[in-house]
């Protein structure tokens, strides 16, 4: 995986040369005129470096990682930046990713990641639950995330009753 995550990360190089091409494209004073153009690779991207980040350390990256990775802002007045919409939405399919990753981990003998992975997207359902979410496209994608939870809980489930998590039923198993 270390391996894997590295030459993803190599590739992030050619991003940032695309995303600083894109950048002289357009006055930086209209980027939301032009926004519906790059919104979904945006997207789509914020999920793969926050994809990675966790395959390097099963934690969240920051929207501020994300845009340094990609080599755009943070901050809207600068110019050319990272939406928050956009990386929330990254992170949401993140979470699809990762319930995907729980079933196949299980089926490579991998029995303490799901557990892991459940802990994550757990926090990260009580992070969304504190936002006020507009009945837009963010929205439904966070109605997904209930979906996802569901799926790693029953994979968490099923290792619990074949007790196949046993060096990690301990911490686990006294928190439900």
């Amino acid at each position: 995986v270390p391996k894997k995550c590295q030459k993803a990360r190599e590739h992030f190089g050619t991003v940032r040369t695309q995303l600083e091409s894109l950048k002289t494209k357009f006055p930086t004073d209209q980027y939301y005129r032009f926004h519906e153009h790059w919104r979904f690779v945006l997207q789509r991207l914020v999920f793969l470096a926050a994809f990675v980040v966790f395959l390097e350390s099963e934690t969240l990256v920051t929207r501020e990682a994300v845009a340094e990775i990609l080599g755009i802002e943070a901050d809207r007045e600068r110019g050319f930046h990272l939406d928050i919409e956009d990386y929330l939405s990254g992170v949401l399919t993140l979470a699809s990713e990762l319930a995907r990753l729980a079933v196949n981990s299980v089926t490579a003998g991998d029995y303490s990641r799901p557990l892991r992975i459940s802990t994550f997207i757990n926090e990260l359902d009580s992070g969304f639950r504190l936002l006020n979410l507009k009945n837009d496209s963010l929205r439904k994608r966070y109605d997904g995330l209930k979906y996802d939870v569901k799926k790693i809980e029953e994979v968490v489930y099923d290792l619990s009753i074949r007790g196949l998590n046993k060096e990690a039923a301990g911490g686990a198993g006294g928190e439900k």
